[in-house]
């Protein structure tokens, strides 16, 4: 069983249409803006400030109030300013549902409560099926550098969903990305999409409008993207090795092909649509 969004999981369940589920995360959106974009809104920072810090975030994990910090554009009482300031207007998806009246509390809380049962329904799955795996470690680090990466790199929210099974689950998914370790212990990490999903990746990635990239260039910004995942998860898996190497993105290999007996994958959610993540130690 798959653990999915809110959202997502009201639309399959027919309590919710497609453009309620739009509608509602605008509206969601709109009451959260992003950190820098609230600095901007309120004249703490100009654009080409909050740009520089969020080209600073595409390189170190930090949070965009501490590297703001760093930098000497904002001061901790303003971050904190700013934190309370996003964190008052924040509303919940489901909130927003019932305000808009797509659906009534009684249907929300019982959909949450099915909801939650399906997420640790999933959870139980992916620890029994990673249970003594050579690449069990490494599958963890994988999702969590997702889960904290993606919603500064694409501006989506990124969840673990499934465990894929069978090479079969991972049919259709079929751009593809790469990067391996070169240490005394190798390992990879590897992205795989299908062409609708890597084009919105790479149009987030880039911010440029998804229409305009072609499939080329939806599979270079999933090669980088999986570079930048890859350089945080190799200071956590092999920092303790002096000469491990990490090798430029490989392209064009099947995700089926990438599931062999020594490798794991998971299907992870996004707001951009579901992906997979590959791993292998």
């Amino acid at each position: 069983m798959a653990a999915k969004f809110l959202g997502q999981f009201l639309l399959e369940q027919g309590l919710i249409d497609r453009q309620q589920l739009l509608g509602a995360l605008e509206a969601q959106r709109d009451s959260s803006p992003i950190l820098g974009e609230l600095a901007q809104a309120v004249g703490m920072l100009d654009y080409i400030q909050a740009a520089r810090i969020n080209e600073r975030q595409r390189r170190e994990d930090k949070r965009f109030g501490d590297l703001a910090q760093e930098m000497g554009l904002l001061t901790a009482n303003q971050v904190d300013t700013l934190l309370e300031q996003q964190k008052a207007g924040r509303k919940l998806f489901g909130d927003v549902l019932v305000e808009r009246g797509a659906l009534t509390r009684e249907q929300l809380a019982e959909a949450l409560l099915e909801q939650r049962h399906r997420r640790d329904d999933a959870i139980k799955a992916l620890a029994l099926g990673v249970d003594g795996h050579a690449a069990g470690n490494l599958l963890s680090c994988a999702i969590d550098t997702c889960n904290r990466l993606l919603p500064r790199l694409l501006k989506t929210q990124c969840q673990f969903s499934a465990l894929v099974r069978s090479a079969d689950e991972l049919d259709g998914h079929g751009v593809t990305a790469r990067v391996k370790v070169q240490s005394p212990h190798p390992l990879w990490v590897g992205l795989a999409a299908d062409a609708m999903v890597a084009e919105k990746f790479a149009g987030a990635f880039l911010s440029m409008p998804s229409d305009e990239c072609d499939p080329a260039l939806a599979e270079d910004a999933l090669g980088e993207l999986v570079n930048v995942l890859m350089g945080y998860i190799a200071k956590e898996m092999v920092s303790d090795v002096a000469d491990y190497r990490v090798m430029p993105p490989e392209f064009g290999t099947s995700a089926e092909d990438l599931l062999p007996a020594n490798a794991l994958a998971v299907v992870m959610d996004s707001q951009l649509g579901s992906f997979a993540l590959l791993v292998a130690a």
